[in-house]
Parts: structure tokens; sequence; C-alpha cells
């Protein structure tokens, strides 16, 4: 039984079979006919040239290489194209409109046969008439196509023709040209299956499914028998399995994740700076560089680099300290090849240090190498006491998920671990604990709903019984009814019940805390019982609530809780004074020791 194949082959391999002969491409009937459009072809064009440009530039890339094609051969000797099938008649097209300059070359064009149209069609790409465009809608984009050809080499002289003609048509393996991901069927797979999977909903083939075809066929041809291969295979599926949860996901990576193939990941990790700018913006770039390095049949070897990569981010994973600050690290920014080559370069305990090295000059600013504990305690506090909320929103955010992590960290006998996943997915984000006085609702409707998220608390308060009064009448008034004068007084003595005088605008560190994107927008400036009564009532039903958040409003922080419901001065003061020590303590550590 054939095995199925993956390769890149350049353009003039496609041209002719084994013995010299055009090669026969069949389009089946289950495919839509040519249907590129003159936008398409000019990006095509445009492409190809801008590598010609780049690659005499002298730029790395030796080729340029089209999406892929995928084939299964018939018995017939005619190669049924399943997918890439427009790609490969616009370059037929273009063929056809170089037809002169390829006589000279001394090439062959391949054939195209279309199914729906039998024989018809292949006279017509031969020999494109314009004035047979109406004929069928067929003939009208093959038209338009080669018009489009046309346009693109209008102003361009001969000798730029016969330049895109040579790269293209490159056959010299150490040459530059332009070259397919070639992906052939195996014997038993069903085309029309194939087809459907990779066309309906436009799902295309991913790198990951391009590289696990290469290096599976590759190791079934370095070892004797499927040992090799199924090893990969077996070991391939474990990894992608321990990929698809979350809380590894998330730890790892701050895109939204996909809900298949996310080994991608590590390949990206791997092909390390071989994957060059150029390869980034190629949705096969990845694929580009294994194809590259299988090329002298290393299965194993690439294999193994794939496979020790993600032993290590396994282990920052499951090593409770380094999943806190790797994670941090990463939600800052930091990219995982720089981690990894850190972690290369040092002993556990220095990559460590090394870890919160990176994390202070992230949050407090500076270096924390050689900092005695009197200069490292001064730098917290003034960091912390002076961020604005209105100046450093990104620097607080930074540091209210640092004494999140800190936190959980300060007790080693505690198995608690931070949820990226929870806290990504949902945007939590900085908000102020209680009521401040620049964010005053000013429009009716604006009003109306900060009052009704008090009244919602206030009706189950004894002594709340005349304010509960008012509200419920200012609700009832029309816009016109309802001016200043009658909310100014009303917000005040809210507020005043609340205990939240809003003197001061209280837009310190100390009134800042994390909040989950749905209680900002719902309940935006509400005063701290009706935010403590939310977030409380997310964490009894299991929502993630960051654990200095809950603690917050939990009043944990304060020295005394002579009333939970209000958020004082003094309140603000300890949890202010917490963040410094917990940031302090997080910080004062050597590759030796405690400092």
């Amino acid at each position: 039984m054939k095995e199925s194949g993956i390769e890149l082959r350049p353009i003039s391999s496609l041209l002719t079979d084994d013995v010299g002969n055009p090669a026969r491409y069949w389009i089946p009937a289950y495919q839509r006919g040519y249907r590129w459009t003159k936008l398409q072809v000019t990006h095509l064009l445009d492409d190809i040239w801008d590598f010609i440009q780049t690659s005499e530039g002298g730029r790395r890339e030796a080729f340029y290489c089209l999406q892929p094609l995928v084939i299964k051969q018939r018995v017939d000797g005619r190669i049924e194209v399943i997918d890439g099938q427009q790609r490969l008649t616009t370059i037929y097209i273009l063929l056809t409109y170089l037809k002169t300059l390829v006589d000279v070359l001394e090439k062959k064009r391949f054939e195209i046969t279309f199914e729906t149209r039998g024989e018809a069609n292949e006279p017509f790409l031969a020999a494109i008439d314009l004035t047979r465009a109406e004929e069928n809608v067929d003939f009208f984009h093959i038209c338009k196509a080669y018009e489009a050809v046309g346009d693109w080499f209008s102003g361009r002289d001969g000798s730029q023709k016969l330049k895109l003609l040579q790269h293209l048509l490159n056959d010299d393996e150490a040459g530059r040209n332009v070259k397919v991901i070639w992906f052939e069927l195996v014997e038993q797979d069903d085309p029309v299956a194939a087809f459907t999977r990779l066309n309906v909903g436009k799902i295309p083939l991913t790198n990951d499914e391009l590289i696990r075809a290469l290096f599976l066929r590759l190791a079934a041809a370095e070892s004797i028998g499927q040992g090799l291969a199924l090893r990969i295979a077996h070991e391939w599926d474990q990894i992608e399995k321990t990929l698809q949860h979350d809380a590894f996901w998330y730890f790892l990576s701050n895109d939204q994740a996909p809900s298949q193939n996310r080994i991608g990941l590590l390949f990206k990790l791997a092909a390390g700076d071989d994957l060059t700018e150029l390869l980034k913006r190629d949705a096969y770039g990845v694929f580009h560089v294994f194809s590259e390095r299988l090329k002298s049949g290393a299965a194993e070897r690439e294999w193994l680099v794939v496979k020790q990569t993600f032993m290590a981010l396994e282990e920052w994973y499951e090593d409770r300290e380094l999943f806190h600050v790797v994670g941090f690290l990463i939600q800052q920014g930091v990219s995982i090849p720089q981690l990894l080559k850190s972690a290369a370069n040092y002993r556990k305990s220095d990559f460590t240090f090394e870890l919160r090295r990176r994390a202070f000059d992230l949050t407090i600013g500076g270096d924390l190498s050689g900092l005695d504990h009197a200069t490292l305690k001064d730098s917290v506090r003034e960091r912390c006491e002076n961020l604005s909320y209105i100046r450093d929103r990104m620097a607080i955010r930074k540091l209210l998920l640092l004494f999140n992590l800190a936190t959980l960290l300060e007790n080693p006998r505690s198995n608690l671990r931070f949820q990226f996943d929870n806290f990504k997915r949902e945007d939590w984000d900085i908000e102020h604990v209680r009521s401040i006085a620049v964010r005053r609702p000013g429009r009716h409707n604006e009003r109306v709903e900060w009052l009704g998220h008090s009244l919602g608390y206030l009706r189950s308060q004894e002594n709340a019984q005349t304010i509960v009064g008012e509200i419920e009448k200012f609700i009832l008034l029309t816009q016109a009814q309802a001016g200043d004068y009658v909310f100014e007084p009303l917000y005040d003595r809210v507020l005043s019940y609340f205990h939240e005088s809003d003197e001061g605008e209280e837009h310190g560190l100390a009134n800042l805390t994390l909040l989950d994107r749905g209680t900002n927008r719902s309940y935006k400036n509400a005063v701290f019982a009706v935010k403590r009564k939310r977030l409380l009532g997310l964490d009894q039903s299991g929502v993630f609530v960051p654990l200095c958040t809950r603690n917050v409003f939990l009043k944990c922080y304060s020295p005394q809780v002579d009333n939970a419901m209000f958020w004082s001065e003094l309140d603000a003061t300890a949890y202010g004074d917490v963040i410094v020590a917990t940031i302090i303590k997080f910080f004062s550590v050597t590759p030796e020791g405690d400092l």
C-alpha cells in the first residue's frame, strides 16, 4: 500500500510526470470552478515579485511557498486535485500568458481538466481567447484572471517577465524559486471526505497537521517497522492532551486558546531563530522550517527538541513558584524563548532570582541585584505611594496581579494556584474599591441605574427605609423632573449612609483592586457595599475571584472590622500597607536566600 507523502516541491516539478510528459491534473465535479478575482491574482503576483526582490537582497529565504496542494494519484495516471486548484489554475494561466518565454526556457506546461466541462477547458486554457469570456462562467473567470495578469505586467519590460518566470520555474534545489506544499493522500483515503473537511467552513490544513504527517512519514522510513512513528504519534497525542487543559494553555499564552492543534505553540518555540520575520508572516512558515530541518531525515532528533521544549514548560507548570512567577512574566509579554534561554543559562536557584529580577524591573523599576533590604523597602514603598489611577493604570494592574501571586506564595504549605485561564478569559482589570467623586453619574439613566444598585442592598437594611423611599420616588421621575437639584442631595445622602463622603478623589493604590469586566461594566462607580455583595456572590457560586480581591471585600486587611459594609480611610491605609509589605517580602530574595 502506498504511503502518504508530504514535501516541498518546486513549481517546475509540477509541470511534467516521471517520464517527462506534461502532468495531467483533474479537477473533480465536487469542487466549484475557477473563481479567483483580479485582486487575488494580483496579490499572488505581488507576493512572488516581493520574494524575488528581497531574495536578491541577500535575505535567508531561498524560496516562496504557496499554500498546500492536496492531491491523490488516480489509476488512469491523472492527478486528482482535492485542495489548491485555484492557485494551480492561476499558475497555469500565468504560464499561458508567458507561453513564448516558457518555450524559450524549454519548459512544458502541465494540463488541467475540469470534470464539469470534460475536455472543453483544456484547449481554452492553453490558448485563452478573451472573446469567448461569455460562453460560460468558467471561461469568464479565467478570462478575468488572464486580463489581471496582463494588467500586472503592463509597464514591465521583457527582462522583468523573464526574471519572474525564471524564479517561478527554477528547478535548482539550492536556487531561489517558488514551491508548493505537496500533500498526497494515501490510497485508502476518500478524496471527497478530504475535500469536505478542508473546504466546508473554510478549514485549511494547519501547520501542525502538515508537520505531523512529515514527522510520521520520515520516522517510518528511519526505523525498522513502525516503532519510532508509533512512539512519536503516541507522545504527540499526550502532549496535545496536556495542552488542551486551559490551565496549562493560559499559563503559557495570552492568546485565545484554539479548540484543537495547540501543539503548534511548541513548534513555533522549537523553530527558534529559524522562524524569521518573513516566515512569521507566512501561514505555513513553521512547516517550512521543519521541512528544511528534516531534509536530512533526522526525525528522531528533531522530535526530541520539540519534546524537550515541552518538558521544560511542563516543569515550570508543575513547580508552584515557577508557575506563578513565569506565569506573571508571560502575562506581561515576556516571551517564552527569552525565558527558555535564561533557564538554560542558570542553575534553578539563580533562574528563580532572575525571574524575580525581571518582575522587579517590570513593576517597581530598576535592578533588584545588589539592593540592600532598606533600599528595597524604600523603592517599593515609594513606587506604591506614587501610583495614580489616572496616570498609571497599566502599572497598577501589573502590581495588583503580582500582589495576588505573591500572597499565594507566602504560604509554602498551601497548594492554591492562581487561575490564569479565568483571569485572562474574563478580562480582570483594576477598579475602585469605593466610589469616587469624579465619576458621579451625570445622565438621568445613569443616575437611575446607580441608585437602583444601591436600592437593591438598602431594601434589606432596617434603618434605611427613609432613603429607600426617596430613591423609589426619584426612579419614577421623568428626566425633566429629576434635575441636578433633586439628584445631588439624594446622591450625597446615599454616600453618607455608606460612610463614603466623596471628598478627595481617592485614585491611589489603596482604593484599587482587580475586578472582573462584568462587575466593572454593570456596577461602575457603585458604593463598597454593593460591589461587596456582587463579588462575594460570585465567590460563593464558584466563579473565580482573585484572592486579594476577595480579601479586600471581606476586609481581611483591616485592623478592626467595626462595619463590614463600609470602606473607611483606616481600611484603605491598612490595605495599602499590606500591599507594600507583601511586595517587599516577595522581592527580599537573592540567589543565596532571603535578604
